[in-house]
C-alpha cells in the first residue's frame, strides 16, 4: 500500500458506497481524512470507523454544490489538519432513468449540478489551497464507465461524468508545471449499498451488470478506493490527466 503518512485528504460523498472505501483506504495509507458528506450521520459513522481502527479523521457537513459550502469545507480542512495535500472528489448521483426525449428538465438541472458542478467547485478550492502553499497536491475525480461510452436511458448521469473526464483533462493541463496532478477512475458497476439495494429487488440485475465486464462479476467499493489513493501517491508521480478504467474490461469490448 501507498504510504501518506502526515498527510491530509478529502473525500466527497465520504459517507457511503466508493467514498466511504476511499475515506478508509486513505486511512490506512497513513493520512488524516476529512469526510465530507451531505448526510451528517453517514459521514460521521465512517468517521467513526476510521477512528475505531486507528485512523485519524473528522467529518464536515457539506453541499458541494454551494460554493460556500466547498469553500468551507476546504477551511475545515486546513484549520484542522495544516494542510492538504489529497482530495477524492467523489460525490454524485444516478438521475433518472428516461429517454432523452422524455428526460424532465429538473433533474437534468440535479445531475448537472451534483456531478459535475460540483467537481469544478471543489477542484477550484483545492487548486487554490495548493497554489497559496506553494507545495504539491494530487486530485482524482470519480468520473464513470459512462464517461467513455454511450449509455441508453441516462442522457444527464452521461454527460456530467464526460464532462468530468474534461474537466479533469483541462485542470491536469493547467496546472500539471505546478505539480499539481488531476487524474479520474472511471468504475463500472461497484457493490455499493445502494447497488446493493437495487439488485435486491430484481434478482436479475447483479447478473446482467455481471455479465457487461469479461471478468464476470461487479466492482468491490475498495478495488476503487485503492486506485484512488494510488493515484494520490508518490508511485503515481508522473500520472497527469488520466482516467483510469476500473471495469473489468468492459469498454474495451
Amino acid at each position: 500500500m501507498p504510504d501518506l503518512s502526515g498527510r491530509t485528504a478529502i473525500v466527497t460523498g465520504g459517507g457511503s458506497g466508493i467514498g466511504r472505501a476511499s475515506a478508509a483506504a486513505f486511512a490506512r495509507a497513513g493520512a488524516n481524512v476529512v469526510v465530507a458528506d451531505i448526510d451528517a450521520a453517514s459521514a460521521s459513522e465512517t468517521v467513526d470507523k476510521i477512528c475505531a481502527d486507528g485512523g485519524a479523521a473528522s467529518f464536515v457537513r457539506a453541499d458541494v454544490t454551494s460554493p460556500a459550502h466547498v469553500a468551507a469545507m476546504v477551511a475545515h480542512t486546513l484549520d484542522a489538519y495544516g494542510r492538504l495535500d489529497c482530495a477524492h472528489n467523489n460525490a454524485g448521483i444516478l438521475g433518472a432513468s428516461s429517454a432523452l426525449a422524455d428526460y424532465p428538465d429538473d433533474d437534468w438541472e440535479r445531475v448537472l449540478k451534483v456531478n459535475l458542478t460540483s467537481v469544478y467547485l471543489c477542484l477550484k478550492e483545492e487548486v487554490r489551497a495548493f497554489l497559496a502553499a506553494g507545495s504539491p497536491g494530487a486530485v482524482v475525480n470519480t468520473a464513470s464507465f459512462s464517461g467513455l461510452v454511450a449509455v441508453p436511458f441516462a442522457s444527464a448521469y452521461v454527460a456530467t461524468k464526460h464532462g468530468v473526464v474534461g474537466l479533469t483533462k483541462s485542470a491536469a493541463v493547467e496546472y500539471g508545471r505546478k505539480g499539481i496532478r488531476v487524474n479520474a477512475v472511471a468504475p463500472g458497476t461497484a457493490r455499493t449499498d445502494m447497488m446493493v439495494e437495487r439488485m435486491a429487488v430484481n434478482p436479475k440485475m447483479e447478473q446482467a451488470l455481471a455479465d457487461v465486464s469479461p471478468m464476470r462479476r461487479i466492482a468491490e467499493p475498495t478495488e476503487i478506493a485503492d486506485a484512488v489513493v494510488w493515484l494520490c501517491s508518490d508511485e503515481a508521480s508522473f500520472v497527469n490527466g488520466h482516467t483510469m478504467s476500473i471495469d473489468g474490461g468492459a469498454v474495451i469490448q
